[in-house]
């Protein structure tokens, strides 16, 4: 019990002289180095924010501006045409401030307003400039010269060394598209899958809500998106997801998978160690805003406020709609292991705990032999059933004593880490490795994941990697920003020892992990039972298969001219049609974030063209029609709240959604070929339909993760999988008859 000794402040006995009081130097030591740390982090992020406030100018900006000012009043040259006269007159007169001082101070004052006034019009040119979105609908690989112009004007007035926030106040807002446009839009998306007869009744309920409905509407979000930094944001995350009463495993949460090829270590608490150790890097830039912004074309910067809560976030179950807990610096993370759940501190006089001491804390917990106290084992289940009985199992269970105060352990905790017992991975000699390792990240065994916190960090036994997201808070490329940086930290910067351990002298004195208490009644346990039932009947009816696409990459597609997901959307849809027989509403998800706190917005690909080239392929016709996905005009879509225009009542039985490969500039695929991503992906949204996930991953391979539902007779993942491999075969096929005929 050394350890226990170790952790007390302080000890007193009542002795006949008085009380006797015994201070702990070490844990004084470690009040102090805290507070220290504490200051220093409040003092860095007081900095920073400044940086951010004047960018893109800089505080040392504003003391050129000043001694420019100064030195033309020597000059007697006044640059203020009157005004630094009119501010001394204005200044009070004191016994304290003579002439002289009364005119310095004037001159700083008016140095200061033409400096913030130079700010605040680098900002607005900067915004107009990021209003421009012409580049979008350009050819692929070809730029015209005003966009050539309009690319070189935003790199001179960005600034330098923009941190993570800096352009936050100089993104465009997201405009209102008229009526007009969003219905003609829609009807163009709605055609390829309607008859004349349904067609024709669509355009008349179309045109009678243009004509009663729509300009009451659209007023309204004018009059919104005068207001709101986003019009549409706080809708999305309300509306899409919070009040969502069905279980959010699977549904809702979203999965990504670790390096394909490597395992760095086969040490399950080792590679838990770096990685726990990366992500706390990587929050501790992220709550200084030290990160730099994610930039298209690496110019074009996104919107950062999805990353605010990626860390010390979890959803809170209601009764009618659920909420998102986002709090400051945690100092804890909570571990799940056979049924056990073990509070573990991240900090140790004043730092971070190293890889190695975090490798012999959760070495501490695999090693632990207890077994779990009534009800714990399947307790985490009540996150993956339906959010009611949750929300009043909380509110009845879990609202004082030892419940609460582990309940809340869990829930302030910086993020959820599962020690798995299983091993996963892909693996070419074993059949279905990836789809199980899929299925593992997505839902588990329905208990061993908490599905509110913003993510589960899952280390297999055999050192495998995983994270499960719960999706209100931020979109997958948030997390695969945060899941990139801490993958190249772990195999590039932190390594491993020739035994597979952390690297880093081991801390002896560190205190043991707490293992969490829980008092659950037998009625409680059973309503445990009942959401793990409900949560296994949908894991098991989840079929999926990963599809391992090598033949060609993104390398031969740019060959061709073509977009790469123009390419792969095109093959998803012939899979489809193929599959089926038949077109359906196509879900593909696209990103807004180039206007302020933008999130997703909704691509119908199945359009006229696309739906033509699938005929035409199927016709064996060899004439290549130029196809242009209307992906971009998505960021100007309306957010129109009405059902009277939903007659298509048809669900998104195919769901698309690429995985974005954000390099960081931390890995090189060349010359580290083995060291790539396998992404990630979701659960299918309709009972007879596909969710496809796809990640371009270098030149040459495309990886696409596919659901269904097993209980569906028109699916099968696998079958799938094979139609899209034959269907993006065919079309390159085509492509290179096309490229034969021009030579």
């Amino acid at each position: 019990m050394a350890e226990a000794h170790q952790a007390v402040g302080f000890q007193f006995t009542v002795t006949p002289d008085g009380i006797d009081l015994h201070l702990s130097r070490e844990v004084l030591k470690h009040i102090y180095l805290s507070g220290v740390t504490s200051w220093i982090k409040r003092a860095i992020r007081f900095k920073n924010g400044i940086l951010t406030g004047v960018y893109p100018a800089s505080p040392s900006s504003w003391l050129i501006a000043v001694i420019a000012i100064m030195s033309t009043m020597y000059a007697r040259i006044d640059p203020s045409l009157g005004m630094i006269d009119t501010i001394k007159r204005t200044l009070p007169v004191s016994d304290y401030m003579t002439v002289q001082t009364q005119t310095v101070l004037s001159a700083i004052l008016f140095a200061t307003g033409l400096w913030l006034s130079l700010i605040l019009m680098l900002r607005y040119i900067l915004k107009a400039l990021l209003s421009y979105h012409a580049w979008i609908f350009e050819s692929h690989g070809k730029m015209s010269f005003c966009t050539k112009l309009w690319l070189s004007l935003v790199k001179m007035f960005s600034g330098r060394r923009p941190l993570l926030y800096s352009f936050q106040a100089s993104l465009p807002r997201l405009p209102v598209p008229s009526v007009d446009d969003t219905i003609t839009r829609y009807l163009e998306s709605v055609r390829p899958l309607l008859d004349d007869e349904q067609y024709n009744q669509m355009e008349v309920v179309a045109n009678d809500f243009k004509r009663d409905e729509a300009p009451k509407l659209q007023k309204y979000l004018i009059l919104k998106s005068w207001w709101a930094t986003n019009y549409v944001s706080d809708w999305w995350e309300e509306y899409i997801y919070l009040r969502g009463r069905s279980p959010i495993m699977v549904n809702s949460n979203f999965y990504a998978m670790d390096l394909l090829y490597m395992i760095p270590t086969h040490r399950q608490a080792a590679r838990a160690g770096n990685v726990v150790h990366a992500m706390l890097q990587y929050r501790r830039k992220l709550e200084r805003g030290e990160h730099a912004p994610l930039r298209a074309l690496g110019v074009v910067p996104m919107c950062s406020y999805q990353m605010e809560r990626m860390f010390n976030t979890t959803r809170i179950p209601g009764i009618e709609t659920d909420f998102v807990q986002h709090l400051s610096d945690r100092k804890h993370l909570v571990v799940y292991h056979k049924g056990r759940f073990f509070k573990v501190w991240l900090y140790y006089g004043g730092r971070h705990l190293w890889p190695s001491e975090l490798e012999t804390q959760f070495q501490r917990i695999l090693d632990d032999t207890t077994v779990p106290q009534p009800g714990e084992l399947k307790l985490a289940a009540l996150t993956a059933g339906n959010r009611v009985p949750w929300a009043r199992s909380r509110l009845k269970y879990f609202s004082q004593g030892v419940n609460k105060a582990s309940l809340e352990a869990i829930e302030t905790s910086a993020f959820f880490l599962t020690l798995d017992d299983e091993a996963h991975g892909y693996d070419p000699d074993k059949l279905r490795s990836l789809d199980l390792y899929a299925k593992s990240l997505l839902h588990g065994k329905c208990y061993d994941r908490w599905f509110d916190k913003s993510f589960t960090l899952i280390a297999y036994k055999n050192g495998k990697l995983g994270v499960n997201a719960e999706h209100s808070w931020a979109d997958a490329p948030i997390v695969g920003h945060m899941w990139e940086y801490v993958l190249a930290t772990d195999c590039f910067h932190l390594g491993y020892t020739e035994e597979g351990h952390c690297k880093g002298d081991i801390n002896k004195g560190l205190p043991p992990t707490a293992k969490l208490q829980w008092d659950i009644p037998l009625e409680c346990q059973e309503v445990i039972e009942d959401s793990y039932m409900v949560a296994k009947e949908i894991a098991d009816d989840v079929d999926f298969h990963g599809c391992l696409f090598d033949e060609f990459g993104k390398g031969l597609i740019k060959k061709s001219r073509t977009s790469p997901d123009a390419f792969i959307q095109l093959a998803l849809q012939l899979a489809q049609f193929r599959d089926k027989g038949e077109f359906c509403l196509t879900y593909e998800a696209s990103m807004t974030r180039m206007f302020r706190e933008g999130r997703t917005e909704t691509v119908r690909s199945c359009t006229i063209e696309s739906t033509a080239f699938v005929r035409a392929m199927q016709d064996k016709n060899t004439k290549v029609r130029t196809h242009t996905l209307n992906t971009h005009l998505s960021y100007c879509a309306l957010y129109v709240l009405n059902y009277t225009l939903a007659v298509l009542s048809e669900p998104w039985r195919l769901s698309t959604s690429q995985t974005p490969q954000q390099q960081l500039n931390m890995v090189d695929i060349n010359k580290f070929p083995r060291y790539v991503g396998a992404g990630g992906g979701f659960g299918p949204v309709a009972d007879d339909g596909y969710g496809v996930s796809y990640i371009i991953v270098g030149e040459n391979l495309i990886t696409f993760h596919i659901s269904s539902k097993f209980s569906s007779p028109e699916t099968d993942s696998y079958r799938f999988g094979q139609n899209i491999r034959q269907a993006m075969l065919d079309i390159r096929a085509l492509f290179d008859q096309n490229d034969k005929k021009e030579m």
